[in-house]
């Protein structure tokens, strides 16, 4: 006679596996959720649903031995215990319940960071049917390109302040809800007024700005230095990915919906994420009760983890030559990258001739290109590092070609005579551009682990201000100039970023 059915915490094993442990063979299954357990399960179940109870007290006894399975008794209204397998000898695993947490913190973060520039770029596509519907000159479009940067700019600083002191999970859930209501709401301000939306970018900016600093916070609590290249270019490739996304999608949007819904399809996922959020993350691995104690062992032997800072010694770390070293690499650094990533499609419109469409598809090749060189050069980095090398040598080799390819992919683009050279000397540059995620962006970490949300804020304060300026000032340019001479200013920035970095950077940590 029947007298035991078996629930699993997450998900079931297969077939083969469930008949293995019980020596009942079932061809197909189908799962229902089961309440009233310390968490939700699932029990397996006949192809229509009905719960199955085939099992004597010597297959249910075996089924005890899978991982997590527990046998309770068919019938009861509501779940009795009976046993919990131990996961002995053969026991079946779920493949992401033994996925390490540090990297569901940063496939998180990654998710987030792919959001943020969704949501930054579809205005660079959006803004060239916006300015034939309200009649704006190339002065009023930079304008408003860059007032995403006034707010940007405002919470570098105080949301490295805020992370650093009431942990990274809240903050950056924060700056993903503020700037997905800001984003939905950008049509309606722009239909109100041109103040109004100005108003809404720097809105977005606000919360844009913060996220930044608190994933820094994060990381540095999470993961071991060993590990921090490939996880910091992990997730700062889902911010080219969001560019991708955003550059590929926002033009079939607009084309079959009009330009407002990209803002309000792209605003809207902002909850997802903030619903998964909130359920898997925490700001430090001492705060996480499911998480494994192998994995805390580690992570609290080879990380920098430490308690909530509750003062910020700002003497101290402005008179130290290597933040110099990252404010005036980052602010060189950010000229051209965000001048590529606000003014691009215009430049693919207006020089190369291409129509929305084609402009929003071209520009994905090179953030593309951008996060898969992203990840290569984290793994060069970390292999590097596993292998004795400095970490300062590799900082500075890495941030040095994150400088010099950039320049030199467009110094040529004067010299080019087709689009598709145009194209791919735009995709090198960004590629090797990419390079920096394991330069400057990981120093932070190397040389104050515990006040990087702070350091971040104020190096990014640095490239938020060149964001702001160059991407206004490339609107002056192209009114009284050419796309030459902006592509010189930014060179010559890269070549100033690559000797002040090599001159004062470091990899050894500096302040305590």
């Amino acid at each position: 006679m029947a007298t035991a059915i078996i629930v699993f915490p997450i998900t079931n094993p297969s077939p083969p596996q469930f008949r293995r442990f019980t020596g009942v063979s079932i061809d197909r299954v189908h799962s229902k959720a089961v309440w009233g357990w310390r968490r939700p399960g699932r029990v397996w179940a006949d192809v229509r649903g009905n719960v199955i109870g085939v099992l004597d007290e010597e297959a249910a006894a075996k089924a005890a031995g899978i991982r997590g399975a527990v046998v309770v008794r068919e019938g009861s209204e509501v779940v009795e215990r009976v046993g919990e397998g131990e996961g002995k000898g053969e026991g079946v695993v779920v493949w992401w319940e033994e996925f390490p947490k540090r990297w569901v913190i940063v496939v998180l973060c990654f998710s987030a960071f792919l959001l943020c520039n969704m949501d930054r770029v579809n205005m660079s596509i959006a803004i060239l049917p916006m300015s034939k519907e309200f009649n704006w000159n190339p002065s009023t479009v930079g304008l408003i390109q860059s007032s995403f940067f006034w707010g940007y700019l405002l919470t570098q600083v105080a949301g490295g302040i805020w992370a650093d002191t009431v942990g990274g999970k809240r903050v950056l859930a924060f700056g993903v809800v503020w700037w997905s209501i800001a984003t939905a709401l950008t049509p309606v301000a722009a239909q109100i007024g041109l103040p109004f939306l100005l108003v809404v970018r720097a809105l977005m900016g606000i919360g844009e700005g913060v996220a930044m600093p608190a994933m820094t916070n994060i990381l540095s609590k999470w993961i071991p230095v060993s590990e921090r290249s490939r996880s910091l270019a992990l997730v700062y490739s889902g911010m080219h990915l969001g560019s991708v996304t955003g550059l590929a999608f926002s033009p079939m949007l607009i084309h079959k919906f009009g330009w407002p819904s990209v803002f309000y399809c792209f605003g809207s996922l902002g909850s997802i994420w903030l619903a998964v959020w909130l359920n898997k993350a925490h700001s430090s691995p001492l705060e996480d009760p499911e998480l494994r104690p192998e994995e805390k062992k580690l992570i609290m032997a080879s990380s920098t983890s430490k308690e909530p800072v509750k003062s910020i010694p700002w003497g101290l770390i402005l008179s130290k030559p290597p933040v110099w070293a990252l404010i005036v690499s980052h602010f060189c650094h950010n000229w051209g990258t965000f001048i590529l990533l606000t003014w691009m499609p215009t430049y693919y419109h207006q020089v190369l001739h291409f129509n929305l469409t084609d402009s929003g598809l071209v520009c994905v090749l090179p953030w593309l290109t951008m996060a898969v060189s992203a990840n290569f050069g984290g793994w060069i980095a970390d292999s590097l590092v596993s292998r004795g090398v400095s970490i300062t040598r590799v900082r500075k080799i890495m941030q040095t070609v994150g400088f010099l390819g950039p320049a030199f992919f467009l110094t040529q683009l004067s010299h080019v005579d087709s689009p598709a050279m145009a194209v791919l000397c735009m995709a090198c540059s960004q590629g090797t551009d990419a390079f920096s995620q394991s330069g400057l962006y990981s120093n932070h970490q190397d040389i104050a682990p515990r006040y990087s949300g702070v350091l971040l804020g104020l190096s990014n304060t640095a490239g938020v201000l060149a964001g702001v300026l160059g991407t206004a000032a490339t609107g002056y340019i192209l009114q009284h100039g050419s796309w030459d001479n902006v592509f010189e200013v930014s060179v010559g920035l890269y070549l100033v970023g690559t000797v002040v970095w090599n001159l004062f950077s470091t990899g050894e940590k500096i302040l305590e």
